[in-house]
């Protein structure tokens, strides 16, 4: 049976608390009703449902047509890896929003919550650009931009791993080329050191999983905690400039709201319109997991 949902109000946007209305457990909530609920928010903030990780994991599976995954964390459930971006503050961000595998979804389990700080953030892409002077949005709406970074042998091989299913070391980097080219907006190029430089062109600015609405929902400002920090310029090479980094900085700071984490509580985020990121960790008892998920059969939604 279907648990009964109540909805308030979290923070200054469209952000949702998602309760039940009678105790009740993760496995009761709707998957239907929840992405309901998250169209209109953004994101939701599950508290109450006395959640663990097999509930966490259930209902990430149960809602999603597929998951995905950061090849360089631990997994902890079929869908779960632990958050362990170090202790320092990580920037806005869309997860995997610097690849052509970014997810339709992000999902958070907290099962230990900080006593002190420590927050996730989320910044609603929506009211972002909405803020942005009509300046920015013009030079973002004008051209794509271009992520490229190096990365490692041993890294490429655990993507090429998830991707294909084969074992790591039987695949040559021929294949991840070709892989790479069959993938819009991507290109890999082998380098002497065995590891390779991938770059990727997708739009700043654009529409989201659940209409045409335009999101600034990017990885502009993001963290690269577990790879080298990628250079970032518009299509035609120029670079971002001071001048418009600081009023995206400017503008998502103003619009940056923290998610209190209280244990047992889960988070889903609309992975293509609300950026996310996190206060610098005052309690290392935290602990919190996540998981990436597609809720349609389609390729990946651009960054």
């Amino acid at each position: 049976m279907s648990t009964a949902l109540n909805t308030t109000a979290y923070g200054a946007g469209g952000g949702l608390l998602v309760t039940p209305a009678e105790p009740g457990a993760l496995s009761g909530v709707d998957p239907e009703e929840l992405l309901g609920l998250l169209a209109e928010a953004g994101f939701l903030l599950l508290r109450g449902f006395a959640a663990d990780m097999a509930s966490f994991t259930d209902l990430v599976q149960r809602t999603s047509t597929s998951t995905t995954l950061d090849p360089a964390r631990d997994f902890y459930s079929e869908v779960a890896q632990k958050v362990d971006a170090g202790l320092a503050e990580v920037g806005l961000h869309t997860e995997n929003g610097n690849s052509p595998f970014r997810s339709h979804l992000a999902w958070f389990f907290c099962e230990k919550a900080a006593e002190s700080g420590s927050q996730t953030t989320v910044c609603d892409g929506y009211r972002v650009w909405e803020e942005l002077a009509d300046s920015v949005r013009t030079a973002f709406l004008g051209q794509d931009i271009v992520y490229s970074r190096h990365v490692a042998e041993p890294q490429w091989r655990a993507m090429a791993h998830h991707l294909t299913g084969r074992p790591a070391e039987e695949i040559a980097v021929d294949e991840l080329v070709a892989l790479a080219a069959s993938m819009p907006g991507t290109e890999v190029t082998p380098e002497g050191d065995g590891g390779v430089r991938y770059s990727f062109r997708t739009p700043a600015a654009g529409p989201t999983l659940f209409g045409e609405r335009i999101s600034f929902a990017n990885s502009i400002l993001g963290p690269s905690f577990n790879y080298e920090k990628p250079r970032i310029t518009f299509a035609d090479g120029s670079e971002l400039s001071d001048e418009l980094l600081a009023a995206v900085t400017e503008t998502t700071g103003a619009l940056t709201e923290n998610l209190d984490w209280a244990d047992g509580d889960v988070a889903v985020i609309d992975n293509t319109r609300v950026m996310h990121g996190r206060r610098a960790i005052t309690d290392p008892r935290r602990t919190i997991y996540n998981a990436l998920s597609f809720v349609r059969t389609t390729e990946p939604v651009a960054a």
